[in-house]
């Protein structure tokens, strides 16, 4: 029974023993900060972490850049940021389900994407094209959380944390399964509201979607959600985190279906073909000027090359930034009278 005279974070730390998988990872067994800092008395490690990327500016930028729609007409296609909540929320119901540390698990979602470039992957490909050693977001998101936040400090986050927002997409799997949760959140997520803004953006009809995957995961945005969800917390009892084998052919196989009609579809896609002239245009102008930019991306010029820190700059553009500074360079204005 916890003692009355603990602290509110050693309270929440009892709970977590007593309550949580053997499999979840305790706010109290992190490996900690790269720099040690006090412990808070109202919240555990992890909450601090969630609380510090939703306070940041690089989560805030999310809201206007591009998920899947560039520059969509209308208010009611995602966002990054709301792909990101949405990718929060599914993850969150899979640990509580598996009773693992939703606090670590929603510190990862909210941060996964702070490293997106302006105009979704097709900015990264752009970017990846041009910076010498590769541009991949997942490992500029955690660029943006260690060096590039709070002009330059960082917002000096766990290691388990770091760790889920690194292993998120691709390559080695995260060490903790609150990481791993995130890894599939993110696919479960995406893979419905694409399906959603693209029936909604006319690139796709709902009856061009094969009757098996209606058959197997069901007909609407929820039920899909739902059945994908409920799929992984019935398999993932045993330390793992995984779909039955036969529903994640089936899963594998909406992936390649949305990819061959909607992520290559050149009505949808169309406004993309502009992507790499605007970013190899802005990438061009700051190397060779490189006095234009401010703060601490000229410490980062200085210190770890110039194209370095010129990559980091337009990553962390808005998709409506990145056209303003573009037509700013390149584009004539009419005159004006002083």
């Amino acid at each position: 029974m916890a003692d009355k005279d603990m602290s509110i974070n050693e309270k929440i730390c009892y709970w977590e023993r007593q309550r949580l998988s053997p499999f979840a990872c305790l706010a109290e067994n992190t490996k900690g900060r790269q720099l040690p800092e006090p412990k808070s008395s109202m919240r555990t490690d992890f909450q601090r972490d969630r609380d510090r990327i939703i306070h940041c500016k690089a989560f805030r930028r999310l809201k206007h850049k591009t998920q899947v729609f560039l520059s969509p007409e209308g208010d009611h296609y995602r966002t990054r940021l709301t792909h990101t909540l949405e990718v929060a929320q599914i993850a969150r119901t899979i640990a509580r389900a598996l009773d693992l540390n939703e606090d670590l698990t929603e510190a990862v979602a909210l941060g996964h994407d702070l490293g997106h470039t302006p105009f979704g992957h097709a900015g990264e490909r752009a970017l990846n094209e041009l910076y010498p050693e590769g541009f991949r977001h997942y490992e500029q998101s955690v660029r943006v959380v260690d060096r590039l936040e709070k002009d330059g400090a960082g917002l000096n986050l766990c290691y388990e944390v770091r760790d889920g927002i690194l292993c998120h997409t691709r390559g080695e799997q995260a060490k903790t399964l609150e990481g791993r949760i995130v890894r599939i959140a993110d696919r479960i997520a995406y893979i419905n509201h694409d399906i959603d803004d693209a029936i909604r953006a006319g690139a796709l009809t709902e009856n061009e979607i094969p009757k098996r995957f209606i058959e197997v995961f069901g007909s609407t945005t929820s039920k899909r959600i739902n059945s994908m969800v409920t799929n992984v917390v019935e398999n993932s009892k045993d330390g793992e985190i995984r779909m039955e084998a036969e529903f994640a052919e089936h899963f594998s196989a909406l992936h390649k279906f949305m990819f061959d009609y909607v992520y290559k579809n050149e009505y949808a896609k169309f406004e993309e073909k502009k992507v790499p002239g605007l970013v190899e245009g802005l990438y061009r102008y700051f190397v060779k000027h490189p006095k234009k930019l401010d703060g601490e991306l000229l410490h980062v010029a200085e210190t770890e090359g110039v194209e370095r820190a010129v990559c980091d700059y337009i990553a962390g553009m808005t998709d409506q930034y990145a056209v303003q500074v573009y037509e700013s360079l390149f584009i004539p204005r009419p005159w004006q009278k002083l």
